[in-house]
């Protein structure tokens, strides 16, 4: 099912993994959304309270006990996630460990280099896009599918 985000939802999340960017760590940001007839629109980006290292994030119990506090509030479901690399955009094993959304379709956004040269109209050249595939592996999104068949912005 594809998402819809606007431009002030790119921006919002480039502002977030940029500021930890600039402390040298990875951020995670959830894109909140609403199912309207056969499209999810993103309705709102949240950054949830979490742990960060350079090379990992990770949510704490409470802070998903915080989320479900704005999901219900909102009628929001979890659209994606999208989180930063310090370097080159995969989906690594921790990535695979700590995902937040696993449901099938589910989709995980990967930003390069902390995403320091990232603008929103190099958004979509520079990430990798993951989905959850019913064997529940994360595969990868071949670029020129990504605008198709589950990501659109505008």
């Amino acid at each position: 099912m594809p998402i819809f985000c606007s431009l002030s939802v790119i921006d919002a999340t480039l502002n977030h993994l940029k500021e930890a960017g600039h402390l040298r760590k990875e951020c995670v940001v959830l894109w909140l959304g609403q199912l309207l007839g056969s499209v999810i629109r993103i309705q709102e980006v949240h950054r949830p309270l979490h742990i960060a290292t350079s090379d990992m994030f990770w949510i704490s119990p409470e802070s998903m006990s915080a989320l479900q506090v704005v999901l219900r509030k909102g009628r929001f479901m979890i659209a994606a996630q999208v989180h930063s690399h310090p370097q080159e955009a995969f989906h690594s094993k921790a990535d695979d460990r700590w995902a937040i959304v696993r449901h099938e379709g589910a989709l995980s956004i990967v930003v390069p280099n902390f995403s320091m040269q990232t603008t929103g109209s190099s958004f979509l050249d520079d990430i990798k896009v993951y989905r959850f595939s019913s064997s529940a592996k994360w595969k990868e999104v071949p670029r020129k599918e990504v605008e198709s068949s589950c990501l659109r912005i505008g």
